[in-house]
């Protein structure tokens, strides 16, 4: 394991390397990732091409229509995909290991370690036959048989604290919890071996708008207790407004823009992200909805060029041509548009 980590290791140094504000390389740098699946009606392109970095202690909301490819991304990292999906190409950088060149047994070691994944639905996890203690503790054996019982009890105690549930949890069947319960008991279980990327895939589905606000201060709280960095896939913009750093936008399998998230809402540059932001509702429009028209694309049958361009406002002459590249605007925000090609620092 110690040799494919090392040449792991090896493979970034040749790499692109990225550094935030302060200096410092980025905890995750994600390149060029790429997953396909191969169906009877023919090749769709779940991930197209995606690259992005964050720092650790820093927040990453993900936002899209259903389908856009956001749960496919989290599941791509965690090298989870399964046929008829593959992973076609790119690399997922943790410090300086690429989670993609490692084997089945160092990538098992990997997660939960280096990168955790708390999953949609997460509050169906949970198996329901055992307790949550013992989840617990076949979490933490399965990557340190040689700790101490009492060490691994301490280690699961400190993590339930660390979520607001009291230590009877431990003792507990998954039934005997509240929806809100049980994901905390998710997210204590995800940062057990205090990983350095989590990934919450719409943990607050189907909870209430009270417990929706607990769950994500629980995340918050737990993000700064480990100094993790953390990808929050969602729908509700609202929460990714009060919770996250920046925030990339999906279509269609691509990353279209990312940006802080204050410019994200108040000056976004794509014609999708600026759809997205005008559909929520304000105050000054009370009883008026604006949607986005016509449907997300089949990826089967992506259009040409530019895959918005069948229900975008701003579409040019070239769009249905020419498939947009990545543009760097000079305020720093990644965009894929060709509004902005004239824009592009060189």
């Amino acid at each position: 394991m110690s040799s494919t980590i090392a040449s792991a290791q090896a493979g970034s140094r040749n790499a692109t390397q990225a550094f935030d504000a302060s200096g410092e390389p980025p905890v995750l740098r994600v390149k060029n990732l790429e997953v396909t699946y191969y169906t009877d009606s023919g090749r769709a392109k779940a991930l197209d091409d995606v690259s992005f970095s964050l720092s650790a202690g820093e927040k990453m909301g993900m936002v899209g229509e259903s389908g856009s490819g956001k749960s496919t991304m989290a599941l791509a990292m965690m090298r989870m995909i399964k046929p008829p999906g593959r992973v076609e190409g790119g690399s997922v950088f943790i410090d300086d290991v690429d989670l993609m060149a490692l084997d089945p047994k160092a990538m098992r070691q990997a997660r939960l370690n280096k990168i955790a994944y708390i999953p949609q639905g997460a509050m169906n996890s949970l198996n329901p036959v055992m307790r949550i203690g013992s989840q617990m503790v076949d979490a933490i054996k399965s990557h340190a048989p040689s700790e101490s019982r009492t060490a691994i009890q301490d280690r699961c105690m400190h993590a339930l604290k660390s979520v607001d549930l009291d230590s009877s949890v431990f003792g507990m069947y998954a039934h005997e919890l509240s929806g809100g319960m049980k994901q905390r008991v998710c997210i204590a279980i995800g940062v057990l071996l205090e990983p350095k990327v989590i990934i919450a895939d719409e943990p607050t589905s189907a909870l209430d708008v009270v417990t929706q606000r607990q769950v994500m201060e629980t995340i918050d709280r737990v993000q700064d207790e480990i100094n993790a960095a953390v990808i929050l896939i969602g729908h509700d913009m609202g929460l990714m407004a009060q919770f996250v750093d920046k925030v990339g936008v999906m279509y269609a399998g691509r990353l279209v823009e990312v940006s802080t998230v204050r410019d994200m809402f108040t000056d976004p540059k794509h014609p999708y992200s600026q759809a997205l932001i005008s559909s929520l509702p304000n105050l000054d429009n009370k009883g008026v909805f604006q949607g986005i028209p016509g449907l997300a694309p089949s990826l089967l049958r992506l259009p040409s060029g530019c895959a918005f361009h069948p229900r975008c406002t701003k579409v040019m002459d070239t769009c249905p041509k020419v498939r947009p590249e990545v543009e760097y605007l000079p305020d720093g925000r990644m965009v894929i548009c060709h509004l902005y090609d004239e824009e592009t620092e060189h």
